[in-house]
């Protein structure tokens, strides 16, 4: 698709705004949707703002969290600690042949 030229934006632009305005109430005809008005005064106030309702609030929020049993904290820790050696144990040989190669190549020795 060609990209659009500047006059053709500009004519679709007010071929839209024309038909916007067809839609549009004229003066002494009532609008189709009457439009919703703020609701003026004082802002609302919630009862325990602050502090003790961000606590309230958090408590009932950890009430809902399923915590998990033990075997699932052990599973997870044996988890861990397995990725912790596989990782560590890639990273010591990369550091080995990495050094080796450092010291070849870069430094000459």
């Amino acid at each position: 698709m060609a990209r659009q030229t500047r006059a053709e934006r500009r004519a679709r632009r007010e071929a839209r705004e024309r038909s916007a305005a067809a839609r549009r109430p004229r003066d002494g005809q009532a609008a189709i949707r009457p439009t919703v008005q703020p609701i003026a005064g004082p802002p609302r106030q919630v009862p325990g703002s602050g502090f003790t309702r961000f606590i309230s609030e958090s408590i009932g929020e950890l009430r809902k969290v399923e915590w998990p049993g033990h075997n699932q904290v052990i599973q997870a820790t044996v988890v861990v600690i397995i990725a912790c050696v596989i990782i560590g144990t890639y990273l010591y040989f990369a550091d080995q042949l990495f050094s080796k190669l450092v010291s070849k190549v870069l430094l000459g020795q």
